[in-house]
């Protein structure tokens, strides 16, 4: 059977990007968190949006979808669920609640998990929800020529209960060693989750709400605010290539977490830039155009450039925000980092 072990996380032999990405993050969310508890109700609004972007997007990476305005609905407890598709995506939004609201509570313990994964499959009917697979499951791949093969294979149902039982205790024990960075171990256990795909179905809804419990129970909730979900739906494509990648002799105990670590990590910092911007426009939605482009490029916790601004504000012209970002680099407000398209600005 495999074995959990990350003390490996711990001999400083890691990546070093790696390492200045957990810095990073670290650094936005001390920012973001200074930023919430002087605009409670910014943030407020921010969460509502979030929330049915992750239930869509969750939803829809395992290709259970529906339109936004029934989701909308849906989510915001407007209307029942009509049929077993919105069963499914109401059922993911009461274990997001779930997550949301008592991540204090809750934990990376078993029971915990089952009571989700329940929480997760009730409204739609299915029998086995909050139960452990009672029958071996395979990671399909289909080419491009329609062909399917078995790209992975889970660990068999008669090892799951074992298996679920020391991935707990092997990630109670990394977490309690303060060599080690949570932000670079919650990818692992959710890499191992996925591996040993528990369920009989809804594993990878199970590992993004996971992920988002662990964030939120070490002090990172941008997910709270910008859809962690929406990123992995957006880059599915990277997000599956290392998944692959890391996966690669897991059995035998012979995989490199890196790829997975990577892309969790860039997935989360994406999150937290994308939480820069959402600010900035919420924050200054009722005034002028160029109140609102100075307030987005004072209030970036990094540099942004011409292209970025107008992305977030498409409704002001090139003119416009060349025209302000001149004045603000003349006065001293903001200053002016790289040249051509490389062009950044940052508060002085």
């Amino acid at each position: 059977m495999r074995k959990f072990d990350y003390s490996f996380l711990d001999n400083g032999l890691l990546p070093v990007k790696l390492i200045n990405l957990t810095a990073s993050i670290s650094s936005l969310r001390t920012m973001a968190g200074v930023r919430k508890e002087e605009n409670e109700k910014i943030f407020t609004e921010l969460e509502a949006v979030a929330r049915v972007q992750s239930v869509k997007s969750s939803n829809a990476i395992e290709g259970i979808v529906t339109s936004d305005a029934r989701i909308a609905a849906i989510v915001n407890r407007e209307s029942a669920p009509q049929n077993h598709t919105e069963g499914e995506i109401a059922g993911y939004r009461d274990a997001l609640n779930a997550v949301h609201l008592h991540h204090d509570t809750l934990d990376f313990r078993r029971s915990d998990i089952l009571r989700l994964h329940g929480t997760m499959m009730q409204l739609a009917g299915y029998e086995y929800g909050g139960q452990y697979k009672t029958s071996d499951n395979y990671i399909i791949e289909q080419d491009k020529d329609g062909n399917r093969s078995i790209r992975f294979k889970p660990t068999e149902a008669s090892e799951v209960e074992e298996a679920m039982e020391q991935l707990e205790l092997a990630y109670l024990e990394a977490r309690d060693n303060a060599n080690i960075n949570q932000l670079l171990l919650i990818p692992c256990v959710v890499l191992d989750f996925l591996c040993i795909h528990p369920f009989r179905d809804g594993n990878g809804r199970m590992s993004r709400l996971l992920s988002l419990l662990l964030l939120y129970k070490n002090g990172y909730d941008a997910g709270k605010y910008v859809s962690f979900e929406e990123q992995i739906n957006n880059y599915k494509a990277y997000y599956y290539e290392a998944l692959r990648a890391s996966s690669v002799g897991w059995h035998e105990n012979q995989n490199s977490y890196v790829p997975f670590i990577e892309n969790f990590l860039s997935m989360l910092y994406m999150c937290y830039k994308e939480l820069d911007k959402r600010f900035a426009v919420v924050q200054g939605k009722r005034i002028t155009k160029s109140a609102r482009i100075e307030a987005m490029v004072l209030n970036s916790l990094i540099p942004i450039s011409k292209a970025e601004i107008m992305d977030v504000l498409p409704d002001v012209s090139a003119a416009t925000v060349e025209s302000v970002l001149h004045q603000m680099v003349k006065s001293g407000k903001i200053k002016k980092i790289g040249s051509t398209r490389l062009t950044r600005y940052i508060k002085a």
